[in-house]
């Protein structure tokens, strides 16, 4: 599994989505080579069909009818084949995309919760620095105002 620098403010998004890239590119390449596998079995059952159109036309030579039926059980075993490759690799490409959602969605989900608990921390310390600045306003406050009644009292004794 991918490890992701992290940054300020969770992971860094560059590398999540290089990350993310890369995986597309990777299903992308086993959906082209399956696509690829499929269209050669197509040919091969059109190469099949047009073989048991030539047998059919040429029943009476026997010994090409059995070269046919070779020929026939081969690209059958050879369809087989490819078939079951198909199949393991979209089982396997299916498997794959589902281990990288699953781990892009804990990640997503890590990465959301990181930021909510960091945010909430900033509130609680923007709710912390603006309790603070009141305090000190109170405190300049009364520490002018206890200013204000010594100038006020030593103006009284010099009258």
């Amino acid at each position: 599994m991918e490890k992701f620098t992290r940054v300020m403010r969770g992971y860094d998004p560059d590398e999540v989505n290089n990350f993310l890239d890369q995986v597309i590119k990777r299903v992308e390449k086993m959906i082209a080579d399956i696509d690829k596998k499929n269209k050669l079995i197509e040919t091969q059952k059109e190469e099949i069909q047009k073989l048991k159109e030539n047998i059919e036309q040429g029943a009476n030579d026997k010994e090409k009818l059995q070269q046919y039926e070779r020929m026939e059980n081969t690209l059958n075993r050879a369809i087989l084949m490819a078939q079951k490759t198909s199949d393991q690799l979209k089982l396997t490409a299916h498997r794959e995309s589902e281990i990288i959602i699953d781990d892009a969605k804990k990640n997503a989900s890590r990465i959301v919760n990181d930021a909510l608990m960091k945010a909430e921390k900033i509130e609680n310390e923007a709710e912390t620095t603006k309790r603070n600045v009141n305090i000190l306003k109170r405190r300049l406050k009364n520490i002018i105002e206890s200013q204000l009644e010594i100038i006020d009292d030593i103006d009284d004794l010099d009258i």
